[in-house]
């Protein structure tokens, strides 16, 4: 009987020391030494990155260049959920968990696509107005039998691994205050990492970790000095002082300054660092936020930890006294490489700057930074100087009370979406974007709690009004794959993309680079060339990062469907005319013969303004829209992705209007009341405003 229970062990002991992966133990069996060792088990998923190092490369090479044309859908399933979906979906030992918008987990048999279970965290429908781009959720940890996930409510929920259950949920950030978690946990060594977003509304960024057992806090890192000028009795307490104090010259406003850490968290297992990077300030405009002379650590930088302790390791600041929206959030990969003929261990990142930086991982010293997009499409920056490691700005780039256009624009060269490094070409593989933006100050800024706290004027986010010139700007926003040579530091490969706003990226040993697309093709490339040797039409866009797996000798393929996030939001008017859609989870292999049913074509809507008027002022209206509405509806009205205000049944009557906007009868949905901001007469205005551009729409100018 003594052997018969240590076969039913499947022998761990002996497993372990021949290096299989044999048992089917389940996230039960997830542990540092299984975490730390993850680039080995090439049959799972792990961790959001596939390993601590977060290069998503897999070494599965079944499914490979000379066969990827065979790939076929092996399972699907549709959520009920219909916003952006940007989770990495994670796989252990058969079963494959991931998350939704709303905060939502599901746990699948990764074989056959059977439910196992779901938790639905039931996050307050207005808690989305605290959201800068979107209800989404990048994804779970798991470690010793649970599941951990962060909510759009800013809590940290451990959950049950086998029956979806909470076991227990920390309250990770002040409920009174616009904080968001989407991003998702990491966990090093028995402690979950865990940050959150809202530095766009006016809150004070950290990173937390917490005892992955318990729930009790083990260490926090802020990331700006204290407002009230005194120790938070916090890990980061003392270089808060020593460094980052002195770089706020006008002092931190009482909303803390920002520098939320809402992406980007990586571990190094053999010098014991944590690294994580750090949000825009609050507001964006310098001026407004401090004295808009000094670097404000530690905002837009990335930033290397103990993680036992929390303590500070080192810190390299990409954008100092960052006006441009340039957060450092973008994903952080590390690798080991050949330098000048010296191997060195490297941090490296796709800045939202435009800039690419490989670093020294244990020291935090910038070994290179070099533009990863075409010539030209930087503006705010010549380069950057490898001695001081400071940027040289561009004269002009810092704004005023006039227009200036910059570039990249707030949503960055490269944003949130993974990256993919593969050590057998030594490519990085970067989804990219080119845009510019109109940045210009609000002489009239005055801090609004729990609004939108940027210092600009946002009439210059308006579009223009003559077709043939919105147009021409549509036509200046442009995606692309990009394969980049951190070595060199220039790209090898670039493949356009019909649109600029894409998905993240896979790459494996069978010579592939896959990603998703806003207009809906799934695709594989060659990974050493950029060819596309394989192509599935999903019908809706994505924006999420694919990941495999294998089960039984076969490797799958699996990514989330969903278009949203900050620029379906925002700048729906220069994408793809698709309406949103239910979320899906598409899992393919060679051979695979499902079939996902098609989206049905949605409905036109159209309403009859004769006769419909208003008493408020458009003119008015336009700079309030803007100031208030625009970010989720579109500048000019010209938003679809949430309702479409120029066809709303709600712009008929003062009454209805203000119902929602005032009432808040839309909460549910996410549409806050926003009361604390507009009286009746503004929101009439704002009507006054969403009724001509509805009307000029009906009439076809």
């Amino acid at each position: 009987m003594r052997h018969a229970h240590a076969s039913g062990a499947c022998l761990a002991l002996v497993m372990a020391l021949l290096g299989l992966a044999g048992c089917s133990q389940g996230p039960a069996a997830v542990d540092d030494q299984r975490l730390t060792a993850a680039d080995k088990d090439a049959d799972n998923w792990l961790s959001y990155g596939r390993t601590y190092s977060e290069q998503r490369f897999s070494p599965l090479d079944q499914v490979g260049t000379n066969n990827v044309g065979q790939l076929g859908l092996v399972w699907h399933h549709q959520f009920d959920t219909d916003r952006g979906q940007e989770a990495t979906p994670l796989v252990v030992d058969g079963t494959l968990y991931t998350t939704t918008t709303w905060s939502k987990v599901y746990a699948f048999d990764a074989k056959t696509g059977g439910l196992k279970w779901s938790f639905d965290p039931k996050v307050p429908g207005e808690q989305g107005f605290k959201a800068c781009c979107d209800v989404v959720n990048r994804g779970v940890a798991v470690w010793h039998g649970k599941v951990y996930v962060g909510t759009i409510a800013g809590q940290l929920i451990a959950l049950d691994a086998k029956s979806g259950q909470p076991v227990w949920t920390k309250q990770a950030a002040d409920p009174t205050k616009p904080y968001t978690i989407t991003g998702a946990p990491r966990i090093v060594k028995g402690k979950v990492l865990i940050g959150e977003g809202g530095a766009e509304f006016g809150v004070r960024g950290y990173l937390s970790a917490y005892d992955a057992e318990t729930g009790k806090l083990a260490w926090r890192f802020y990331t700006t000095p204290n407002p009230a000028k005194q120790p938070d009795g916090a890990a980061s307490d003392a270089i808060l002082a020593s460094k980052a104090v002195s770089t706020w010259g006008g002092g931190v406003p009482p909303n803390g300054g920002g520098g939320t850490v809402w992406d980007s968290i990586v571990y190094d297992p053999d010098l014991n660092l944590v690294y994580f990077g750090t949000g825009n300030g609050t507001p964006w405009a310098p001026v407004h936020r401090s004295d808009g002379k000094s670097d404000n650590l530690f905002l837009a930088s990335i930033v290397a930890v103990n993680a036992d302790t929390g303590q500070y390791a080192w810190h390299y600041q990409n954008t100092p006294d960052d006006a441009w929206d340039y957060d450092s959030d973008q994903p952080l990969m590390l690798a080991d490489i050949t330098i000048a003929g010296q191997p060195r261990k490297v941090l490296m990142q796709a800045n939202k700057n435009g800039f690419f930086y490989v670093i020294d991982r244990s020291n935090g010293q910038l070994i290179s930074a070099n533009s990863y997009l075409p010539p030209g499409s930087i503006t705010w920056a010549k380069s950057v100087d490898l001695a001081s490691g400071r940027p040289i700005e561009n004269p002009g780039a810092r704004y005023g009370a006039n227009v200036t256009v910059v570039s990249p624009s707030p949503y960055g060269g490269h944003n949130w979406q993974p990256t993919a490094y593969d050590p057998q070409t030594g490519l990085v593989y970067i989804p990219t974007l080119q845009a510019a933006y109109g940045f210009g100050l609000d002489p009239n800024y005055k801090y609004k709690e729990g609004a939108w706290n940027l210092g600009l004027n946002f009439d210059f986010s308006a579009l223009p009004d003559d077709k043939a010139k919105r147009a021409a700007t549509k036509a200046t926003l442009r995606g692309s794959l990009v394969a980049f040579d951190p070595v060199a530091g220039k790209a090898r490969w670039t493949v356009d993309l019909p649109v600029w706003w894409n998905a993240g990226v896979l790459a494996t040993a069978g010579g592939l680079v896959f990603e998703g697309n806003g207009d809906g093709k799934f695709v594989a490339y060659d990974a050493k060339t950029g060819k596309p040797l394989w192509s599935y039409d999903a019908g809706v866009g994505m924006t999420a990062a694919p990941m495999t797996y294998r089960i039984g000798g076969d490797q799958y393929v699996a990514v989330m469907v969903g278009y949203g996030g900050a620029a379906p939001l925002a700048a729906h008017w220069a994408l793809p005319g698709r309406p949103r859609m239910p979320g899906r989870i598409l899992v393919f292999k060679l051979g695979g013969t499902d079939t996902a049913p098609p989206y049905p074509a949605t409905p036109k809507i159209s309403i009859n303004l004769t006769g419909v008027s208003s008493t408020g002022d458009p003119k008015a209206g336009f700079s309030l829209y803007h100031a208030n509405c625009g970010t989720c509806h579109g500048p000019n009205v010209s938003g679809q992705y949430l309702p479409d205000l120029k066809t709303s049944p709600m712009i008929m009557t003062p009454t209805d209007f203000a119902s929602v906007v005032l009432g808040g009868a839309k909460k549910s949905g996410g549409m806050a009341s926003f009361a604390k901001f507009l009286d009746a007469g503004q929101v009439e205005s704002i009507r006054a405003y969403i009724l001509t551009q509805a009307k000029a729409a009906q009439a076809g100018s």
